[in-house]
């Protein structure tokens, strides 16, 4: 197998509450039905997957900062506090200076800044100027079209470290996970992070990313329908429950 890789549990939250995300139709999701955890508070949820694995990421899509550009900051506050030692990357549509300085006043967070909300490439610069290492990008696609500023595809110069390939239509589906888009990625940037994003279905799916060069995965479904083990966890990532 290749080289271990990371993976990073993801939960999308809509009105306080952990939704089922499927192929990126956002205004559909539905209360998340979880055997992890009892109900659909991102709390209980968050902490239910880390029961299953000592993952050392959470990804939090806040859909209604991404939608409605109005941040639930209270859940991310309340997820630090229930989660110590645990990094959360946050998605919640913040695209601008002051929104990304509010979200990072909170400990063991980092702003995923999701192509689709950027109208130039020269507002993620901007923000990476301020904030370098506390940026991650995610490069959204639907389908084989790319969802932001063309150039920003490109120009990997001003990418921050970590980039995700987000495959907007894959997310909670049985396809699989895109195999040559990361090929694709790394080739234009052999030395920057890569995360794949939609699709993962079982463990296979995850070795198959791994070989492409993948740093890590985000994964939600496979997760809460059991089909990505605990034991496959440890197999893929060499770390196991402390």
């Amino acid at each position: 197998m290749a080289a271990a890789m990371q993976v990073f549990p993801v939960i999308d939250v809509k009105n306080g509450r952990v939704v089922h995300a499927r192929g990126g139709q956002r205004g559909s999701y539905q209360a998340i039905n979880s055997p992890l955890a009892e109900g659909s508070d991102p709390v209980a949820i968050a902490e239910g997957l880390m029961a299953l694995h000592r993952f050392e990421v959470l990804y939090v899509a806040d859909l209604d900062g991404i939608s409605d550009a109005s941040p639930d900051l209270t859940m991310i506050q309340n997820l630090t506090r229930a989660l110590p030692e645990i990094e959360l990357w946050v998605d919640n549509g913040a695209n601008t200076p002051a929104g990304v300085s509010d979200l990072l006043k909170h400990k063991r967070v980092k702003a995923v800044i999701g192509s689709e909300t950027l109208q130039h490439a020269d507002d993620l610069a901007n923000l990476c100027a301020q904030h370098r290492s506390c940026i991650v990008l995610s490069l959204d696609f639907n389908g084989a079209t790319f969802i932001g500023p063309p150039h920003l595809l490109h120009d990997t110069q001003v990418w921050p470290g970590t980039v995700i390939a987000m495959t907007l239509a894959a997310v909670g589906g049985k396809s699989g996970p895109d195999i040559a888009r990361i090929l694709d990625l790394k080739k234009r940037s052999p030395e920057t992070s890569v995360v794949a994003a939609g699709g993962v279905r079982n463990k296979a799916d995850l070795v198959a990313l791994a070989k492409a060069g993948a740093d890590a995965a985000l994964v939600a479904t496979a997760l809460h329908a059991g089909t990505l083990k605990a034991g496959d966890l440890i197999e893929i990532t060499g770390l196991r429950q402390s």
